[in-house]
């Protein structure tokens, strides 16, 4: 499973990812780093096959009218610490892992719930 880390995603999310043995970039690293328009994101993550994680809208309305990213996690959670996040993210990967082989998806992460949407083939 490979993950792309939008740009308000932090940096100890892209660690802890990469810690539990996941692909995973961040988008200060690769493309134009923070200038990385979305489609080029959205590119790129469905050329390369990953999963975007990100906390901007404009991916969920792209998913469902251009179908692109094909895979998604949306995070709802607004400014809350980074171990929280990691909490949320961390009892989902099975959930993500499972959808992952399976497709597009997206799955929008709360602080106590989760909501998967996943796309036809």
């Amino acid at each position: 499973m490979k993950f792309l880390c939008d740009v308000h995603i932090s940096y100890k999310i892209v660690r802890y990812l990469r810690g539990s043995g996941f692909e995973t970039i961040h988008i200060n690293e690769i493309l134009n780093k923070w200038y990385t328009k979305d489609g080029d994101i959205c590119t790129y993550a469905d050329k390369n096959d990953f999963i975007v994680l990100t906390k901007d809208a404009d991916f969920r309305n792209s998913f469902f009218i251009s179908n692109t990213p094909r895979k998604l996690v949306k995070v709802n959670l607004g400014n809350i610490s980074t171990s929280v996040l990691i909490e949320v993210i961390s009892g989902n990967l099975q959930a993500i892992q499972n959808l992952n082989s399976n497709g597009g998806f997206l799955i929008e992460l709360d602080q106590n719930s989760a909501t998967f949407i996943k796309k036809e083939k």
